[in-house]
């Protein structure tokens, strides 16, 4: 190295004069790259096993490598690490942890730990781990919430409320039957962070160098095993070039806020006094610094609005790779660093959630007192039109026609109006529901609100969140 390049670099031999101050600063990771110290500390440990397991270094330099890794692993967990590294000028986590190591290998032991490693291999494998780890994360935090959506939804089988689409009331439903919609899409986003899981740890790109592999002999499986990964990349542009891991865990935090966000949104309305299904608890409420009878959901608010944050990031993190060449140009470091942000504030964000979402009471009264409301059960009315041999077509106009009678004499529907429907169609003992219980016991397709449908719903459910248990 130059005696004009700045020591904390890991390049600069060719070089006669040391970079500028300001392009330095703005090329640098390093904050960015804090987050990933444990998985490259992993990573280093592997390349170390990988060297000696090739002949390349003998046993007592790879003890003393690994002997100097485990100190600045414990100095990792402790916290220390992080204002060494931030003091030491490095440009990432990986030249701070290479500076780290060499400075406690006093005999040169320290400058092995970089050969036939590239800081390419070394940045697509660290992000491997971490994507793998994320994606743990999110598997557990999905898997949570949908437990507590699901432990709720058995104690409201029988709570009734009005079913919306557009806002508007439109069917009766049991209350566990929206539960369960709610719970369902995590469900789903922990299948996601599962396979994301098992995608990142499906091969290790440490030992490719900087994209063509190296001339040293690389112990590649004794790194690879070490970390966890299923078999070595089998093409090292690609492995260096990649950072589907990264995208593929990003997208799947991003699909699961966007889930939270939308039971948000319900939450907030039901925690009005026009509606007043939910009462959420005083840990998960805030007051107006004004007006003292304020008591407002902002933690689903914050839920609601960071969704949009972290799909921003996900989406730049995906199309900071349009165009790019194969292999690694340095554009992909805003593609770590979009990526990076949006899991770490998606993580946050649905913990957040799960918090809030434990600490919310619904009221079966108040969510009873609206559920016929609104003529929820029209569509009953109509389906028991058409069992009596009306059309589809008719059976909507005539009881379109009903609801907009009694909407102009502000009552219900009632047996009246079944009665005027029966001989509109020359049918005899017409029955239909005429208040949300009789609607929702009415039902009898699979998946439907019917109560024997929600129970089937709660065991499958309860079975597959516990078939993840035995997995993580």
């Amino acid at each position: 190295m130059s005696q004009h390049t700045q020591p904390h670099l890991q390049w600069g031999g060719r070089f006669t004069a040391p970079p500028d101050a300001h392009l330095l600063a703005f090329g640098a990771s390093l904050q960015d790259d804090l987050v990933l110290a444990p998985f490259d500390l992993a990573c280093s440990q592997a390349h170390v096993d990988a060297l000696a397991g090739g002949g390349i270094i003998d046993s007592a330099r790879a003890a003393a490598l690994h002997s100097a890794l485990g100190i600045v692993e414990g100095e990792i967990a402790d916290g220390r690490f992080f204002t060494t590294a931030t003091a030491s000028g490095a440009e990432d986590i990986h030249g701070a942890i290479d500076a780290r190591v060499r400075e406690l290998c006093q005999n040169g032991d320290g400058d092995w730990l970089h050969a036939g490693r590239s800081r390419n291999d070394q940045v697509a494998t660290t992000l491997a781990l971490y994507s793998a780890d994320r994606a743990t994360r999110g598997m557990h935090h999905c898997r949570e919430i949908a437990t507590v959506l699901l432990d709720v939804a058995e104690l409201h089988e029988h709570t009734v409320i009005a079913g919306t689409t557009h806002w508007q009331p439109a069917q009766p439903i049991s209350l566990a039957f929206w539960l369960l919609a709610a719970a369902e899409p995590f469900l789903r986003s922990a299948t996601r962070f599962a396979q994301a899981h098992a995608d990142a740890m499906r091969s290790c790109p440490l030992g490719s160098a900087a994209l063509a592999g190296s001339s040293l002999p690389l112990d590649r499986n004794a790194a690879a095993k070490r970390l966890g990964f299923a078999s070595v990349s089998r093409n090292a542009m690609d492995a260096i070039g990649t950072r589907d891991s990264l995208l593929d865990v990003a997208n799947a935090f991003a699909r699961s806020v966007v889930d939270a966000s939308r039971v948000c949104s319900e939450l907030i309305i039901w925690a009005t006094p026009a509606f007043g299904y939910v009462r959420l608890g005083d840990a998960s409420s805030t007051g107006s610094s004004l007006m003292p009878q304020k008591r407002n959901p902002d933690p689903f608010e914050l839920v609601r609005g960071a969704a949009s944050e972290i799909h921003a990031l996900a989406s730049g993190a995906v199309t900071s790779l349009i165009g790019l060449g194969l292999s690694y140009h340095r554009d992909l470091q805003q593609t770590k660093r979009m990526g990076i942000a949006a899991i770490e504030r998606a993580m946050c964000t649905l913990s957040a959630f799960s918090l809030a979402l434990a600490d919310t009471t619904f009221l079966p009264e108040a969510c009873a007192r609206l559920a016929s409301g609104g003529y929820t059960v029209a569509t009953d009315i109509a389906d028991a039109l058409i069992t009596h041999g009306a059309s589809a077509r008719q059976a909507h106009a005539l009881v379109g026609a009903a609801v907009g009678l009694a909407e102009q004499q502000e009552r219900e529907l009632d047996v009246h109006d079944l009665a005027k429907l029966s001989i509109a169609i020359h049918a005899t003992n017409l029955h239909a529901p005429l208040d949300a219980q009789a609607s929702i016991a009415a039902k009898i397709t699979a998946g439907s609100t019917a109560p024997s449908a929600v129970r089937a719903e709660i065991d499958a459910l309860r079975a597959d969140l516990l078939q993840f248990e035995m997995t993580l």
